[in-house]
C-alpha cells in the first residue's frame, strides 16, 4: 500500500550511528518519518481493503499527450477530425513556451497516430504557424535545447551525491535573505531567461527553515490576485492555463511532467472517514451552506487548536490505535447529532485521527493524478522554481482538495509557532506529516532501491515547503489573470487561425499595447462606483494615476460619516463608537473582461480602467468579517 518501503529498527540505529553530531537532529527527524510509516503500516494492516485504487497501468505511446491535451482544454486537436475553431481563443492566450508545451504533445501525439496507420490528425504547423517562421523556433533547435536542458539539469543533480548535498551548514543561518517572486512574467519564460543566462542556482536543501529565503511578490499596478479573490466562474479557467504553464516549466528546467490516470474508486459506505471530500461537503451544505471544507476536518482542527497544539509531540506522538478506532466509530454514529463530547477526547488521539481521516480519502489529498508531480518538485534544483510549480499544481487541485489542504496546512504553521512547548519545529512536522499525503493504499510501491531516503526527505521537504509558504503559494500569478482576461475578451470573437495566426496575433498585441499605452496618458478619469446595499445614489470618483483602491474605500468611510449621504443600510459597518470599518469592506470590479475580481487595496484603478475599461465597479460588505461589532 506505501509509497515508501519498511525500515526496521536495526537500520534506524545503524543510520543513526553512520552520521556526525552535526546531523543528528536530521537524522532523528527523519526516523519520525520512517516510525511513522510504520505506525500507518500497523494500523492498515488489519482492515479490509474497501476503497483501492486500480493499479495504473503503463499509458501507451501517444495516451498520455492526449489526455493531456484534454486536460489542458485543447481537445479539439486531437481524434479523426481535428478542429481549430474550438481551442483557438485558448491557444491565442498562450505564450511562447506554453505554446512550445503544447507543440511538443501535438507532435508526439501525431506520430503515435501514423505508427498506428489511424487517420492522421492535422499537422502542428496547421495550428502554430510555419515552422521556419521568426516567431516559432525550429522544432530541431526546440529539441535540441531540451536535450541540453535535460542533460544540464541531469548534471546537477548527479554530479554529487545527493545526500551529501541536502543538509549543509549554511552561510545564511541567523540572517533572512528576501528575494523577488514575480508573477508579472510566466514562470516558463522567467527560466527560460535564467537558462539562457547561465545564472547561479540554489541545488541544496535547506533544512533548519530559519536559514531558509523569504520571496515577497512585487506588487504590480493591478496589484496581487490571491486564490479566492476571483468568482468561481473565472477560476474554472485557472486549472487549464496552469496545467500549460507547468508544462511548459518542466520542459524547461528538463523534469518530466508524470500524471497517473484517473481511475475510479469503490466508495465507502460511512459518514465521514474513507469518504470523499465532494461527497462530505455535499452533505455539509444541506447543514451550512457554503461550506467549503469538511465539517468533521474543521471539528479535529478546532479540538486541537484548542487543547493539542502545547502537547510536547503534538502529531508525532501516536495515541491509542485502539481508542483511535473507538473514536472514530463513535464519530461515524455521533457527530452530526449535535451530541458528540469534544472535552473527552485525549489530543494525541486526535491528532491521530486527523492523521488517519487524510490517509483515509478515498483518492489522495494531493489527487492520484498530480500525487507524481508534486513528489517529482523535489528535483526541481532552484527552490524558486520548486516554488512556481508547487504553485502552479495548488491551482490546478479541484477546490475541494485545495481548501482543505490550505486548511490543514493553516494548522500545522500553528503548530510550528508553538515549537518551544510542543517540540515540533518544522522541519519535524513535515516529516510527520509526509507519509500521510503521499502514501495511498491504492497507489502501487515503485521506490528505485536504494532512492527510499532520497525520496522521503524529497517528500517532507515539498510538505515543509507548503506549510512555510503558504501565503505565497495560494496566489493567483498575474500572467494567469492576463490570460482569463484575454479568453473573456476572445470568446466573443474567436480568432481565425491559419498559417500566419501567430505572426497576425502579435501584430495585434502590439497594437493593443500601443493603444493602452495612449491610454495611459490620460490624466484623470471621472467614474462612478456602486454601493448599493448602503447607498441609493452612486460614488463619483475622480482617478489619478496615483489613485489607489484604499483611497477610494477612505473616501466612501469619510462621506458615509459625515457627509449624510442617502444611506439605505450601514447597520453592520458601523462600529459601536460611530465611525466605519474599512476592513469590513472589499472593492470589486465587474464585467468586462472579468466575471468578478476583489482587488487588493494598492491597485491602481486608473491603470485598471485601461485594461478592463468597461467593468463596474463596486463596494460591498467583507463576507467573512465578523458581523457583530
Amino acid at each position: 500500500m506505501s509509497r515508501f518501503p519498511q525500515k526496521s529498527s536495526s537500520e534506524l540505529l545503524q543510520s543513526e550511528c553512520r552520521h556526525s553530531r552535526a546531523d543528528s537532529s536530521s537524522n532523528l527527524a527523519m526516523d519520525t518519518f520512517w516510525l511513522e510509516v510504520e505506525s500507518i503500516k500497523e494500523s492498515t494492516e488489519c482492515e479490509p481493503d474497501e476503497c483501492n485504487l486500480t493499479d495504473a497501468k503503463p499509458p501507451e505511446e501517444g495516451e498520455a499527450e492526449a489526455e493531456w491535451l484534454q486536460d489542458a482544454g485543447l481537445s479539439d486537436l486531437i481524434g479523426d477530425h481535428a478542429a481549430e475553431n474550438g481551442n483557438s481563443v485558448l491557444l491565442s492566450t498562450l505564450t511562447k513556451t506554453q505554446a512550445a508545451a503544447v507543440q511538443r504533445r501535438l507532435d508526439t501525439y501525431t506520430r503515435s497516430r501514423r505508427k498506428k496507420n489511424k487517420q492522421p490528425v492535422r499537422d502542428v504547423r496547421d495550428i502554430f504557424g510555419v515552422v521556419g517562421s521568426a516567431e516559432t523556433e525550429p522544432e530541431t533547435n526546440l529539441e535540441m535545447d531540451r536535450s541540453h536542458r535535460k542533460s544540464a539539469s541531469s548534471n546537477n543533480i548527479q554530479k554529487t551525491d545527493p545526500m551529501e548535498t541536502q543538509e549543509f551548514p549554511s552561510p545564511l543561518r541567523g540572517s533572512a535573505r528576501e528575494e523577488l517572486f514575480s508573477t508579472e512574467i510566466a514562470y516558463s519564460e522567467q527560466a527560460a531567461i535564467l537558462l539562457k543566462g547561465s545564472f547561479p542556482r540554489e541545488s541544496r536543501r535547506i533544512k533548519d527553515e530559519s536559514c531558509l529565503p523569504k520571496f515577497k511578490i512585487p506588487k504590480g499596478r493591478l496589484g496581487v490576485t490571491k486564490i479566492g479573490d476571483l468568482s468561481l466562474q473565472d477560476m474554472k479557467k485557472i486549472p487549464t492555463l496552469a496545467l500549460i504553464e507547468l508544462t511548459a516549466l518542466c520542459d524547461v528546467v528538463g523534469l518530466e511532467l508524470k500524471r497517473n490516470k484517473a481511475v475510479k474508486r469503490k466508495a465507502a459506505e460511512r459518514k465521514l472517514f474513507g469518504v470523499s471530500l465532494g461527497t462530505l461537503l455535499e452533505n455539509d451544505e444541506k447543514l451550512f451552506p457554503n461550506t467549503r471544507v469538511p465539517l468533521i476536518l474543521q471539528a479535529l482542527l478546532s479540538c486541537l487548536e484548542k487543547k493539542g497544539l502545547d502537547t510536547e509531540g503534538i502529531l508525532r506522538v501516536s495515541g491509542s490505535q485502539s481508542r483511535i478506532k473507538s473514536l472514530e466509530q463513535k464519530l461515524e454514529s455521533e457527530f452530526y447529532t449535535g451530541f458528540f463530547q469534544w472535552d473527552e477526547v485525549h489530543q494525541n488521539d486526535v491528532s491521530g485521527l486527523l492523521k488517519r481521516f487524510i490517509r483515509e480519502l478515498p483518492t489522495p489529498l494531493l489527487t492520484a493524478e498530480y500525487l507524481p508531480a508534486f513528489a517529482a518538485v523535489q528535483n526541481i534544483p532552484d527552490l524558486k522554481q520548486r516554488l512556481q510549480a508547487l504553485n502552479l499544481l495548488i491551482l490546478i487541485l479541484p477546490e475541494p482538495n485545495r481548501n482543505t489542504l490550505k486548511a490543514l496546512l493553516e494548522f500545522l504553521r500553528l503548530v510550528v509557532t508553538r515549537e518551544r512547548k510542543n517540540k515540533m519545529n518544522l522541519w519535524n512536522v513535515s516529516t510527520v506529516i509526509a507519509p500521510n499525503l503521499f502514501m495511498h493504499k491504492g497507489l502501487p510501491n515503485k521506490i528505485p532501491e536504494g532512492k527510499e531516503k532520497q525520496l522521503a526527505e524529497g517528500a517532507a521537504d515539498v510538505v515543509r515547503m507548503m506549510i512555510h509558504y503558504q501565503d505565497l503559494l495560494w496566489t493567483v500569478a498575474s500572467f494567469l489573470v492576463s490570460q482569463v482576461r484575454k479568453l473573456n475578451e476572445s470568446s466573443s470573437r474567436r480568432y481565425q487561425f491559419c498559417d500566419r495566426r501567430i505572426k497576425n496575433l502579435l501584430r495585434k498585441i502590439n497594437l493593443d499595447k500601443e493603444k493602452t499605452e495612449k491610454n495611459h496618458g490620460e490624466p484623470s478619469k471621472i467614474v462612478k462606483v456602486q454601493a448599493s446595499p448602503f447607498l441609493k445614489d452612486s460614488l463619483e470618483v475622480r482617478l489619478t494615476s496615483g489613485t489607489k483602491a484604499a483611497d477610494v474605500l477612505r473616501q466612501f468611510q469619510k462621506n458615509l460619516c459625515q457627509n449624510g449621504w442617502n444611506i439605505v443600510n450601514t447597520v453592520k459597518l458601523i462600529k459601536c463608537n460611530g465611525s466605519v470599518d474599512t476592513m469590513n469592506l472589499l472593492f470589486y470590479e465587474v464585467g468586462g473582461n472579468i466575471s468578478e475580481h476583489c482587488l487588493d487595496p494598492d491597485t491602481y484603478l486608473l491603470d485598471l480602467y485601461h485594461v478592463n475599461p468597461h467593468a463596474e465597479w463596486v463596494i460591498r460588505q467583507n463576507p467573512s468579517f465578523p458581523r457583530t461589532l
